[in-house]
């Protein structure tokens, strides 16, 4: 008896690690961190020293082994989410995070023109329009935008970010022809591009393409800094803006709560949705946080798994500063 459950022992021993080392070719998205930008954002001449503060939040992702796919697979808090649909088919981890690191420095660069000319300030943009770095294979786009490729309106309207670019093809309906301005080389061409729906959130429109904003800066009148470390992608453009406004305002927009959000903002102020907002919501619960504001299109998600925290569904920021001033 004691030999027998002496080789039972080993055997599971010998399939617990066996089932550590299978890769499902999945990836976990799991709740990450909620992080105040008081001490992430610095304003020329400005401090924080009121009581309250913005959080951003992040979410985490981990190559899924066999066990870890099987806990995923059960537990509401946690999304399974295959590699291809993380990175695309033919594009390296670097290539990709380099892609996600210029949309956060894009983020940070529209918060920073949002915020000061919120605040009466006069600021400019400095752009070489919006690059097309990849082509996802069984894009609409192909054959007829290649990589390389800067888009410099979509149906006639000038872009300067990449953002903008994402913002104006989502704004459309799946199916529907949109016409981008395009620099090839010396030419200038007038494209014509179906859109399709988005991998990850199927009601969406999108030409699935990755674009990276060209050579842009913000010529401002004030030094301002935000300093994020390996945080990646364009969703805490709302709170930075939030955070940076703060700054210059005499009001105190926190009124004294603790306030995460999360939402990539166009120039025009709107707020559009972004992935992974259910472990968002977690991670800022976790943290103790009051209020989570959250694009309108994400709310029904953000609100299913909210327990205490305060889900506030935002279109815009116009919106967002009512909510403020209200509290």
């Amino acid at each position: 008896m004691n030999r027998t459950f002496r080789v039972a022992f080993i055997i599971g021993l010998v399939f617990i690690a066996f089932g550590n080392y299978i890769q499902t070719g999945y990836y976990i998205i799991k709740p990450g961190t909620a992080e105040s930008l008081g001490d992430k954002v610095q304003v020329e001449g400005k401090v924080r020293d009121e009581e309250g503060q913005f959080y951003m939040v992040t979410v985490a992702q981990q190559e899924a082994n066999l066990w870890a796919f099987l806990y995923a697979s059960v537990n509401p808090v946690l999304d399974l989410r295959p590699v291809s649909g993380v990175i695309p088919p033919g594009m390296s981890l670097e290539e990709y995070n380099q892609i996600m690191q210029s949309w956060m420095q894009d983020s940070k660069y529209l918060a920073q023109v949002i915020a000061l000319q919120r605040a009466g300030y006069d600021v400019s943009i400095a752009s070489d329009g919006v690059e097309i770095k990849e082509i996802i294979s069984g894009s609409p786009a192909e054959g007829i935008l290649l990589a390389g490729d800067v888009i410099k309106a979509v149906e006639g309207q000038d872009v300067y970010l990449a953002e903008e670019v994402v913002n104006l093809i989502q704004a459309k309906r799946i199916g529907e022809s949109t016409n981008l301005t395009v620099q090839r080389g010396e030419e200038l061409l007038d494209l014509n591009v179906t859109t399709t729906y988005h991998m990850d959130t199927t009601e969406k429109a999108a030409l699935r393409i990755y674009v990276s904003t060209l050579n842009w800066q913000p010529l401002l009148p004030l030094d301002i800094n935000i300093e994020t470390g390996p945080v990646i992608g364009p969703s805490a453009g709302i709170m930075f803006v939030l955070e940076i406004m703060d700054r210059l305002v005499s009001d105190n927009l926190t009124a004294g709560h603790a306030i995460a959000g999360t939402g990539a903002i166009s120039l025009n102020g709107k707020i559009g949705g972004i992935g992974g907002v259910k472990q968002k919501v977690v991670a800022a619960e976790r943290a103790g946080i009051e209020y989570f504001l959250v694009p309108e299109e994400n709310y029904q998600e953000a609100k299913r798994v909210a327990r205490k925290i305060e889900v506030v569904s935002v279109k815009e920021l116009n919106e967002v500063l009512q909510f403020l001033q209200e509290l």
